[in-house]
């Protein structure tokens, strides 16, 4: 298991939000933080810690009259630390190269290849003609209706018909390098994590996979160490210090070390 650095950035500042509480319209969000900091400051922090495969998030759509501050945000922070972050937020294969070519590792791809509720292969194979499977990274975020996980796209807001189980993970496993899921009804409140997940990722992921949501304390991580078989990487947002939070950087990375 190892500790995956975040940039979420909203509004053109980096945040850390309630992940179900995001809404398009008016760029609204619950916000447990916002920094003062550029995302250019923690890419240069996660660079001088030698931290590598943490993502960037834009959490607004090209839409929004804020895209272009997050979007300059995130290549700034790109700029920074050039092949140890990637991105994701309205990545397309018209705009993927963009990125790529501003330094992200890999590009993060949801919606792009889950519209109107269902997975499209036409796209996913746009997608990875694209960048190539080995600089794509599926975000198979999920939220629970009934006793079942969606992917969820849209920056959360809208389902999919799509289930997160162990035939999805085989079968997209053959198409990415990695998978990043949040837990998004546990997203932002650190208040523990989605243990079904988690067991769920270490159980039948075959390709390196990235778990946000809920963590909150050491306790936690021992949680998602065991359930994951050790083999599910993590982000923490909100309760890390950095954000605000009451787990500090400093410790998490020499836990993550013993």
């Amino acid at each position: 298991m190892k500790f995956r650095p975040c940039i979420d950035i909203h509004n053109g500042k980096v945040k850390q939000i309630v992940g179900g509480s995001l809404l398009d319209e008016g760029n609204l969000a619950k916000e447990n933080f916002v920094s003062e900091q550029s995302a250019a400051f923690f890419a240069k922090l996660y660079r001088d810690k030698g931290l590598q495969g943490g993502h960037i998030i834009l959490l607004n759509p090209v839409s929004s009259e804020f895209y272009e501050k997050t979007r300059a945000q995130a290549l700034s922070a790109l700029k920074e630390y050039p092949g140890g972050l990637m991105v994701g937020g309205g990545i397309t294969p018209d705009n993927a190269g963009e990125y790529l070519d501003a330094g992200a590792s890999h590009v993060i791809v949801t919606s792009y290849v889950f519209q109107n509720g269902r997975l499209h292969y036409d796209k996913l194979r746009e997608m990875v003609k694209s960048v190539s499977k080995k600089r794509l990274v599926l975000d198979l975020s999920c939220r629970k209706k009934e006793d079942t996980y969606y992917i969820v796209t849209d920056r959360w807001q809208k389902y999919t018909d799509v289930v997160l189980n162990g035939e999805t993970l085989h079968e997209l496993s053959s198409c990415c390098d990695e998978f990043l899921i949040h837990a998004v009804d546990v997203e932002g409140k650190a208040k523990g994590i989605e243990e079904e997940v988690a067991a769920l990722l270490g159980r039948e992921c075959e390709i390196p996979v990235t778990y946000a949501g809920g963590v909150h304390s050491f306790e936690d991580l021992k949680k998602l160490k065991e359930l994951g078989n050790n083999r599910v990487d993590v982000t923490i947002g909100s309760a890390l210090d950095l954000f605000g939070g009451n787990m500090k950087f400093e410790e998490v990375l020499a836990y993550m070390e013993r």
